[in-house]
């Protein structure tokens, strides 16, 4: 009889505030802040600092978890993100349900912008292209082509009517979204730009690249209907004056000028605060740059001041030496007494001091809401796996004064979010005897976790933490033990959270801790050579009330090599040690007598574990190796060259020969040690896999890797078989390339001309390719039926009596709705795609439908699209076919007037409903909607009549007094 198997699938991901490949940014109402979490998008409660819910794609069937990689929030509640593998969803971010998924690029997507009413989605990705989304219809408008490196950044301008895009080609491009072609190719830059922003105001433009200025450029605010695309404006100006002139006055971004940078790194990012003011650069390190922005007033009154001070300048310089720049200074004067022109230094002032953060910013986003008292906030991600929030407030007068160096602003952290997740890579993970409580180590803290509900308990500070272990048969867990680089042993108290203890246990670094069967004591490795045997003690120190644990060096092995892994055998009856000279050494544990050596793996043994029975022992190593040993002659029973790079954790699950192994090549697999078969392959993490922890009942395992997250994998009641898994693998290796990229891989790449081209959205995914196979097979099936029924209603007219039987695959449904429904099936982003691979003679089959369904008002939508899409695809076929044409007549005809129909009674709605909106006005509380209003206008008129009476009543007392000072004259 065949093995069956039960499945383990991935149940929860946690540890993550802030992964490294995407942007961070506020929704539209300022009080969440979106961030990514690896495959997942994490929405925190700015306030609060509480992680309210996520956005978690759907597990796709087959292939690992793809990062996110870019987010844009819409002025409405929607948010999109960009993926690794080119898609993009869009999420309702009360619901937190995925509304549509866009598939397009084929590359990872690095930018995304929404236009202004959030109606249009701009897409750019690392295959060069850039793609147009209808966010309303769920579809591609059109590719945009051209740049011949990745997109970096989007900026939407005159009323959405253009774009913007930066590559790194070192090039700026503005597209007409009218016309669709690129107006204008901007150069000047000498390395990449990397990100680009525009004011609100649509006044400047400003560009960051690794050169040692920031670009700005002025935006004209001309609209042109149509032009030809200027050429890149390199500088070269080898052309007649008619033709730059003409040039010219088609450029829609003009040189403005340049900042010289504080900082040499390159940039990262540029952002525009919501109100325009202040200009954020985050540079590729600790520091975020802070820029005002002054409006027009202010930069011209500015602009007066300078050339005020040149002035004054020049004629000091006329009084020291008049006689030799006589002609110079006429010239100069001739210049200042023109109207002064604004440059950048006018509008743009660097502010001090600029904003550093504790570590490495990989984002920054402005809150879109300024709260009172502060010029704005700003959110930082950083690569620490965390998240700051900072205000920025304009410093007092008297603090300036105060200060040798003059601050204009003062940033201040408000938050830091930290708490639920390691700074860096997580080295070791131990679950505790009743499974309750999960320990993790990094390079400078502890974490105690529930892995049921997913939450952090305990932080504690450490050192770098290699190895660790809970303290067994201790009531409630209370102690663990922590391995460290430094060579010491950290006794940590579970339920205070603290450090009690420092052993200084080895000279070198501890790379293993391991328990002895019988919870007496337990055993280190380290760098030094040692292996040492420990035992517990209980101590109560003076001035303590309790007794407290503590722990006592009793035997030590000296090693020939670096001890990198230690393991016991279940009865305590061999101890295994692996050593840095590829080789395990068994020995007895009670009298440390040398027993067997393993040798048979190339590379260093790094990990290894034995069977609850004491039968077998797996090794596992640098060199990709898995081995599976007999622990009674210490025989090779099996080696499996396991994963693609070095295996890092091996461990069975209790009471059999099933074995976990994690590697560096981000996969976690399942295998039969009797049986030698790889039964699970699962993937989920984005970097390597460090450690590994086993529940005591085998229901769910934990992996912890560097890229900070912690995953748990259940065991699920679905069994599976080696021969189902074995075809599946296979299947997917030939699914794995549907555009066959291998095919084209050595293929001439198209050439692209310098103006650019457009392209169609959407690309061939395998939920196009199924859909299309879907809808040949409902046409069929449709074919087959009709014919039937024609068949049945001829015996009929002969008055042969039979009863029709309809297909049961049709689902009660006639042959022409059957397709409709097929159709309307297929999303909305696929359809163009699932249209286009459709052969003619079906397209010809669908479009004879199209008159029956446009008699269906809520279709017609979609059946004008159907129509459109099959119409470009199939226009020459169509027109040489004979008896295509009625066809297209009739549909001419019928489909006209059927969208006429749904147009009017749209409008019909909209102005009903724009009736019963001022019905509802009336009626209720309307005419209080104005009460603030309504009040400042009283209490203004109010302060006006007290001002006229307050100044009667100071003439009267005037009066007064003068009367008194006459009648005392007359009386002296």
């Amino acid at each position: 009889m065949v093995k069956s198997y039960l499945r383990y699938e991935p149940a929860a991901a946690f540890g993550v505030i802030a992964s490294q490949d995407s942007n961070i940014t506020y929704d539209s109402s300022g009080r969440f802040l979106l961030s990514p979490a690896l495959e997942k998008v994490g929405v925190w409660h700015v306030r609060q600092g509480v992680c309210t819910r996520t956005l978690t794609p759907t597990p796709s069937s087959r292939g690992p978890s793809l990062a996110v990689t870019s987010l844009a929030s819409s002025p409405k509640s929607l948010v999109a993100s960009g993926y690794a593998d080119g898609s993009v969803r869009i999420w309702e971010l009360d619901t937190a349900t995925c509304e549509t998924t866009l598939n397009g690029h084929k590359g990872s997507v690095t930018a995304l912008r929404y236009n202004k009413f959030g109606s249009v989605l701009a897409s750019g990705s690392k295959d060069n292209d850039i793609i147009l989304w209808d966010v309303v219809a769920e579809a591609g408008l059109f590719r945009l082509r051209g740049h011949r490196g990745q997109v970096t950044d989007l900026v939407f301008l005159s009323s959405d009517k253009k774009l913007v895009s930066s590559s790194k080609d070192k090039f700026l491009r503005v597209w007409d979204l009218e016309t669709q072609h690129c107006m204008q190719i901007v150069g000047g830059h000498h390395s990449e730009i990397w990100s680009i922003d525009i004011d609100p105001e649509e006044r400047y433009l400003v560009t960051g690249s690794a050169d040692p200025e920031l670009r700005f450029y002025s935006v004209s605010k001309h609209d042109f209907l149509d032009g030809p695309a200027a050429p890149a404006s390199n500088g070269n100006g080898i052309a007649d004056n008619r033709v730059a002139s003409a040039q010219k006055s088609w450029e829609i971004l003009k040189q403005f000028g340049e900042i010289k940078r504080q900082n040499k790194d390159r940039v990262a990012t540029l952002r525009f605060s919501t109100s325009g003011d202040l200009l954020a650069c985050q540079i590729a390190g600790k520091t975020v740059e802070i820029y005002r922005v002054l409006d027009e007033a202010k930069s011209k009154k500015k602009a007066k001041r300078r050339v005020h001070r040149k002035k004054e300048k020049k004629s000091v310089k006329k009084k020291e030496d008049e006689m030799i720049e006589i002609e110079v200074l006429t010239h100069d004067a001739a210049e200042i007494d023109t109207t002064p022109s604004v440059t950048v230094s006018d509008v743009f002032k660097l502010l001090q001091p600029p904003l550093k953060a504790s570590k490495k910013i990989t984002s920054i986003s402005f809150c879109p809401v300024n709260p009172r008292g502060h010029l704005a906030t700003l959110a930082l991600s950083l690569n620490s796996n965390s998240l700051e929030i900072y205000t920025i407030e304009e410093n007092a007068t008297e603090q300036k004064q105060d200060t040798n160096k003059k601050n204009d602003i003062a940033t201040r952290q408000t938050l830091a979010i930290d708490l639920t997740g390691h700074r860096s890579d997580i080295r070791s993970l131990t679950l505790s005897s009743d499974n309750s409580l999960l320990l993790s180590t990094s390079h400078n803290a502890i974490k105690i976790w529930n892995p049921s509900t997913c939450s952090c308990l305990r932080t504690i500070d450490s050192g770098y933490g290699l190895c660790s272990m809970f303290v067994p048969n201790v009531p409630s867990n209370r102690y663990a033990l922590v391995g460290t680089k430094g060579g010491t042993i950290e006794i940590i108290d579970v339920g205070n959270g603290a450090c009690i203890e420092t052993v200084e246990a080895h000279g070198g670094s501890i790379h293993t801790i391991a328990a002895l069967p019988d919870g007496s004591g337990f055993v280190t490795g380290s760098a030094d050579h040692d292996v040492k045997f420990w035992e517990y003690q209980s101590t109560q120190k003076p001035g303590q009330d309790s007794k407290q644990l503590t722990v006592s060096n009793a035997r030590t092995m000296k090693m020939n090599d670096d001890a990198l892994k230690v393991t016991i055998s279940p009865d305590a009856k061999y101890i295994a040690i692996a050593l840095l000279d590829c080789t395990v050494k068994v020995f007895f544990v009670d009298s440390l007598k040398f027993f067997l050596s393993l040798y048979g793996h190339k590379l260093p043994v790094l990990c290894m574990d034995v069977s609850s029975d004491g039968d077998l022992i797996v090794t596992g190593s640098a060199d990709k190796n898995l081995k599976i040993w007999g622990l009674d002659f210490g025989d090779c029973h099996k080696s499996i060259f396991a994963h693609s790079d070095s295996v890092m954790d091996v461990k069975f699950v209790r009471n059999s020969h099933y074995i976990f192994s994690v590697g560096k090549d981000r996969l976690v697999k399942y295998w039969d040690a009797d049986k030698f078969e790889l039964l699970l392959t699962l993937e989920g993490h984005h970097a390597e896999v460090w450690c590994l922890a086993v529940s005591n009942r085998g229901d769910f395992i934990l992996t912890g890797s560097h890229d900070r997250s912690i995953r748990r994998w259940d065991r699920t009641e679905e069994p599976f078989f080696i021969e189902e898994e074995k075809e599946k693998r296979l299947e997917e290796m030939f699914e794995a390339d549907l555009d066959g990229a291998l095919e084209s891989r050595y293929a001439p790449k198209e050439e692209l001309p310098e103006e650019g081209v457009v392209a169609l959205a959407g690309k061939k995914t395998e939920e196009t390719l199924t859909a299309t196979d879907l809808i040949i097979d409902a046409l069929d099936l449709a074919e087959v039926e009709s014919k039937r029924i024609s068949e049945h209603e001829e015996e009929q007219r002969r008055g042969k009596i039979a009863v029709f039987q309809p297909n049961i695959l049709m689902l009660g449904l006639s042959p022409s709705d059957y397709v409709l429904r097929t159709l309307s099936n297929v999303r909305t982003s696929d359809l163009e795609q699932t249209l286009l691979t459709l052969p003619f003679s079906d397209a010809s089959k669908l479009l004879s439908y199209l008159k029956g369904w446009s008699s269906y008002p809520d279709k017609i939508e979609l059946i004008c699209r159907i129509a459109t899409i099959l119409l470009q695809t199939h226009y020459y076929q169509l027109i040489t076919t004979p008896s295509a044409r009625p066809l297209l007549s009739v549909l001419k005809d019928s489909l006209h007037a059927r969208v006429k129909e749904c147009k009017d009674t749209i409008g019909f709605n909209l102005a009903a409903m724009e009736h019963v909106k001022q019905l509802m006005a009336m009626k209720s509380d309307a005419p209080f909607r104005d009460a603030k209003t309504k009040l400042l206008e009283i209490r203004t008129k109010l302060a006006k009549r007290v001002e006229p009476r307050s100044e009667t009543r100071e003439e009267k007392k005037r009066k007064k007094k003068q009367k008194k000072a006459s009648d005392g004259h007359v009386w002296s």
